[in-house]
């Protein structure tokens, strides 16, 4: 199984939410996109245990199953598509959680989210997680 981690679900792992951590245990791979990445470590700016979270999310990312992933011209021509269809839907998500749909879809991968909107976009493999 091949998942693809949003930053809803990454803190998720991080604060102990078992379900999540159990099902992340069962993947063979865990995917991770630069998106994700810069809202994680916005986060950590922002915040006051900066080192801290930097040092544990660069040890999530040296594990052997996690992979960071590229955008490429497949990303973004999926990427304009999804936005197309929710802006003439009238159903907008975050600019950002398109780009992570878009590479979960170029990947084959499952999403793994606590974010509800998700559910607006068609043709998404997702896992959701209260």
């Amino acid at each position: 199984m091949k998942l693809l981690l949003d930053t809803s679900a990454y803190v998720g792992f991080k604060l102990g939410h078992a379900e999540i951590v159990d099902y992340l245990a069962m993947a063979d791979a865990i995917l991770i996109s630069p998106i994700v990445s810069g809202e994680l470590m916005f986060g950590f700016r922002n915040g006051s245990r900066l080192d801290q979270n930097m040092l544990e999310f660069h040890q999530f990312l040296s594990h052997e199953a996690v992979d960071t992933i590229q955008i490429t011209d497949v990303t973004a021509d999926r990427y304009s598509r999804i936005a197309a269809l929710l802006r003439r839907t009238g159903t907008p998500i975050p600019t950002n959680d398109i780009w992570i749909a878009a590479q979960t879809m170029e990947t084959g991968a499952e999403l793994v989210t606590m974010d509800q909107h998700f559910e607006k976009i068609s043709g998404l493999i997702f896992r959701l997680f209260q």
